[in-house]
């Protein structure tokens, strides 16, 4: 175990998804600049180490829920609830992402923004113009921003979730590692919340249907949409996808460096390639019953 936590060292492409819960401040709703600003100064420093990084970020619907005053998204029928938070998104993408750049630009880096829905891996071409973007601006330096395009994504086409979106985004530009930085210290045999009894575990070889069904039922917080299932889905992503994923908290955003540095943090979901697994069936059946 402790070989496989030294390789991450020379891992080179990094993939780092970090929640809603983790950007705001739980009493407002308000965006956390100091929690920001760390995770932006970490990154340009992983960067600064010869490494290629792309951020998938949260938080544009709750950005842009607190910015025009609503508690809550809702609305008297599916398609107007769908409305309000494609509306919300589209106030709150443009705030966090002026956030980033700005946050960035004090480091001078240079970032872009990529927003994502399901038809972007489903359609060939999308696909394949999207790896090639994502691999000409890692070859320029730049970090690109992600978020799933809330503001056009309607059920049958949206990922649902940024743990997914960032392990397809992994899966895409064929990364190294991907971080999945959340609200909990990482996998547990059961919910740590709930039951004091629940074991840590640091290590999984092998993604077991027992393992996956663990996940099932599980929710993380209210603000985000990701429970501890949607991190095993991007687990099996990953892993399936040759990318080695780790499970993070992110109360402390220095963790990157220490996870980069070869310590013992979070649960690592060793990589396995599975050349039967398909990217595009599988993101095309997510939703699917």
């Amino acid at each position: 175990m402790k070989q496989l936590r030294e390789a991450i060292r020379d891992k080179k492409r990094i993939v780092v998804k970090i929640g809603s819960s983790s950007l705001q401040h739980p009493e407002t709703g308000d965006m956390d600049y100091m929690r920001l600003e760390k995770l932006v100064r970490e990154l340009c420093d992983i960067r600064n180490q010869g490494k290629e990084v792309i951020l998938v970020t949260s938080g544009a619907i709750a950005a842009g829920k607190k910015a025009v005053g609503l508690k809550e998204i809702g609305g008297e029928s599916q398609a107007e609830a769908m409305a309000v938070k494609q509306a919300c998104s589209a106030v709150g993408q443009a705030r966090l992402m002026m956030v980033y750049q700005k946050l960035f630009a004090e480091y001078n880096q240079v970032t872009a923004q990529i927003l994502m829905t399901k038809n972007t891996i489903v359609d060939n071409l999308n696909r394949y113009n999207a790896h090639n973007t994502f691999s000409q601006l890692l070859h320029m330096g730049v970090i690109p921003v992600v978020n799933e395009n809330d503001t056009v994504a309607t059920y049958e086409i949206e990922i649902g979730d940024n743990d997914t979106l960032s392990a397809i985004v992994a899966a895409l530009v064929e990364a190294d590692l991907l971080i999945l930085l959340s609200d909990i210290d990482g996998l547990f045999t059961d919910d740590p919340r709930k039951n004091p009894d629940a074991r840590f575990i640091e290590q999984v070889d092998e993604l077991t249907p027992e393992l996956l069904d663990m996940g099932k039922g599980s929710t993380g917080s209210s603000v985000g949409t990701g429970g501890m299932n949607t991190k095993l889905v991007a687990a099996k992503i990953a892993t399936s996808s040759n990318v080695d994923m780790i499970i993070a908290n992110s109360r402390d955003i220095s963790i990157l460096n220490r996870i980069l540095a070869g310590e013992n943090e979070g649960t690592l979901f060793v990589a396995h390639r599975d050349d039967s697994f398909d990217l595009p069936g599988f993101v095309d059946s997510l939703h699917k019953k």
